[in-house]
């Protein structure tokens, strides 16, 4: 079954999450395989990922031919690097550091064709006419700001970066992790409150099923160099003799 990006908004409508993967490797066979499991979205990470945007339409294609919706976190919040991801193939954005409302409304002015928005016409591959746009709160102004946040006409939803989002409220340290999740699960009832879709990103299928849980409808379940990591340990450990 393919997904498309209007299905994927009509889902969030409905009050039904949609489930997806986070891609750090670059390569249209990863891309494929990804999009062939039956994920909802693949995002093409270019933030911290090793794909670059000249592999985007070969990215982009596959993970649609293999019946997902392409995402890409963009490499940053700037104009240029919000709409060059949507001109290379890209059915939305999730874009980082967004700092607070005023931000999170020229990202969505960046991805907006005029009058609606700035966007300039030049669109080589792919894409979509309405692409999906996710503002990532991720840091202390953003979280201050948030109802103004959720409240930005055009924006699809928000994405929390718990890493970034502890470093910025100083609550990186093990003995925070209480305090972290606590922060956390606030702002996914806060976006429920507000009727916009909210994910937190997480590496592991429970993780994402225990953010599910508390009304969270972007769900990544799992990013990919992470579970090579995991399954390939874990073929070792099986496979080699006892202490070696």
């Amino acid at each position: 079954m393919t997904t498309s990006e209007d299905d994927v908004r009509q889902r969030w409508a409905d009050g039904r999450p949609v489930h997806g993967l986070w891609s750090l490797l670059p390569g249209a066979v990863t891309a494929e395989l990804l999009g062939g499991t039956g994920a909802d979205y693949v995002v093409v990470d270019l933030q911290h990922g090793a794909a670059t945007e000249a592999e985007l339409p070969g990215l982009a294609a596959a993970i649609r031919a293999a019946g997902s919706v392409p995402l890409v976190r963009t490499r940053s919040p700037l104009f240029a690097d919000v709409g060059r991801p949507l001109d290379l193939g890209a059915a939305g954005v999730i874009v980082p550091n967004v700092r607070d409302a005023e931000h999170a409304r020229e990202v969505v002015a960046a991805t907006r064709y005029a009058p609606a928005g700035g966007r300039s016409i030049g669109r080589l591959s792919g894409g979509a006419d309405r692409p999906l746009v996710i503002a990532m709160v991720e840091t202390a102004t953003a979280l201050d700001d948030l109802d103004a946040v959720l409240a930005v006409e055009g924006l699809d939803g928000i994405y929390v970066g718990p890493g970034d989002l502890s470093l910025s409220l100083g609550l990186d340290a093990e003995d925070r992790a209480a305090e972290l999740r606590a922060v956390l699960s606030s702002i996914v009832a806060r976006a429920v409150a507000a009727g916009v879709p909210v994910g937190v990103h997480a590496y592991t299928g429970e993780d994402a099923a225990g953010y599910a849980a508390q009304g969270a409808s972007i769900v990544t379940v799992a990013v990919d160099t992470v579970s090579l990591r995991e399954v390939m340990a874990g073929h070792l450990e099986v496979a080699r003799p006892t202490g070696r």
